[in-house]
């Protein structure tokens, strides 16, 4: 489903927009020591360069179908906001909470409730569509039709009691700060986000699916010890039920301080090698030892802050000319928060392209740091190859796809980068290597 996540206020409609849990890329390494396997006693057929594979008819009409919802959510996402406005709706609906709630606090609550509601039944058949029907169609999902209905209704519950706990601090300074609110609401997204992430794999990831730890010992002993080698004290391996899901593979880091851990699918661990899983770990190693989590917070905090004075900037204007017709005068009236959805998925869409060449950067080191610690680059390049086949990807979409969608490195670029880079044939210096430990 998609869902109106406005946790911290209006402004979690962005980082819903451009942050994406972290995916799955490669591995490699070799037993409880970790040491860089000997490719010179290596299969042939295991230590050449990986061909990148052609896209599949079935994938390619993926790709294709996937670009054209692109675009309809994002007209999709701009147009019901719009509605809301410019038909007075919002403003009918801040009647009813005000009738209902007299206070303030309640007022807000209430609107967003109902709100919150109402485009949830109004997307209701998109979501169908693009998350049950179609996963199925390209044989992506082994989802029901009830658990599928159950996590949507459980991802409305999410948004609705983040909404209505934490909506109330944008419009209180909107209230007190007309013309800093932007400005004291792009700072707090900084502890919001950083409170999001700690609680995030203890109380909203386990409402969806079971996590538990890893049911193979020993690969799970070896993951540990090349986390161990990758200098992460006490880790915590993770892994998902998503086989009632999804087909897809994938793994992440999530998590803050005591929450932080490594997630694996159990798709992943069924459909990929060792050395595969393994260069995997080491990849996602590699955005916690290189501090990508709080970086990326800090960047997405700043495109945030940045995102909220234009819409501060062009809000004024628009409730001058259309008052009348919106309901409201002040942007502090919860009527405006489908003028602040609009403006922020406009100025959004302006900002993906910056947004995404920072996670694409940010991706392509972590492919990096996984090839230096477990010097695996065929297993690594065939890990990448079972991702595209399974997830039914693109090997080199188009420069708009990389623009606009993709977060990540093509999966042909990271192909070829797994066959290419190998400074430690040369004896040339590991950028990473100082991290290791010994």
């Amino acid at each position: 489903m998609r869902q109106i996540l406005f946790s911290a206020g209006f402004v979690l409609l962005l980082a819903s927009v451009l942050v994406a849990q972290e995916q799955a890329t490669l591995p490699d390494s070799s037993a409880m020591a970790i040491t860089p396997p000997d490719s010179s006693v290596m299969a042939p057929e295991e230590s050449g360069p990986v061909a990148v594979p052609a896209m599949s008819e079935k994938a390619s009409r993926y790709y294709e179908s996937g670009n054209m919802l692109w675009f309809v959510n994002l007209v999709w996402g701009m147009l019901i906001p719009a509605l809301f406005l410019f038909t007075g709706f919002s403003a009918k609906i801040r009647n009813w909470a005000q009738q209902l709630g007299r206070r303030w606090f309640f007022i807000i609550g209430l609107y967003f409730a109902i709100f919150t509601v109402i485009n949830f039944i109004i997307d209701l058949p998109l979501s169908y569509y693009q998350g049950f029907v179609r996963q199925h169609a390209y044989d992506l999902s082994n989802q029901t039709f009830g658990k599928w209905f159950g996590d949507s209704l459980k991802a409305l519950m999410v948004g609705m009691v983040g909404g209505i706990l934490f909506l109330w601090v944008p419009y209180l300074l909107l209230k007190k700060s007309p013309r800093r609110w932007w400005l004291y609401t792009g700072m707090l997204m900084v502890p919001f986000l950083f409170f999001v992430m700690l609680i995030s794999p203890v109380w909203i990831d386990p409402l969806f699916n079971k996590f538990g730890p890893m049911n193979d010992k020993a690969l799970e002993a070896k993951i540990l010890a090349l986390a161990e080698q990758s200098g992460i004290a006490g880790s915590r391996v993770y892994e998902a039920n998503k086989s009632v899901d999804t087909k897809a593979v994938n793994a992440y880091v999530t998590g803050f301080m005591n929450t932080k851990r490594i997630v694996l699918w159990d798709t992943i661990i069924a459909k990929l090698k060792e050395k595969e899983l393994l260069f995997v770990m080491g990849h996602e190693m590699g955005h916690y030892v290189l501090g990508h989590v709080i970086k990326g917070i800090l960047f997405f905090s700043l495109l945030i802050l940045i995102t909220l004075y234009a819409a501060y900037r062009t809000a004024g204007g628009l409730i001058d000319k259309y008052k009348d017709r919106f309901g409201f005068d002040q942007l502090s009236d919860i009527a405006s928060l489908p003028l602040i959805m609009l403006l922020v998925s406009i100025f959004t869409l302006l900002i993906t392209p910056i947004a995404l060449t920072f996670t694409r950067y940010q991706e392509h080191e972590a492919d990096r740091f996984g090839l230096e610690i477990t010097q695996s680059n065929h297993a690594a390049a065939t890990a990448f190859v079972k991702l595209q086949q399974e997830n039914l990807g693109n090997p080199r979409p188009g420069a708009l796809y990389k623009l606009w969608r993709a977060s990540h490195p093509t999966l042909g670029e990271r192909i070829d980068f797994c066959n290419e880079y190998r400074p430690w044939k040369n004896g040339e210096a590991l950028k990473y290597g100082e991290l290791f430990k010994k």
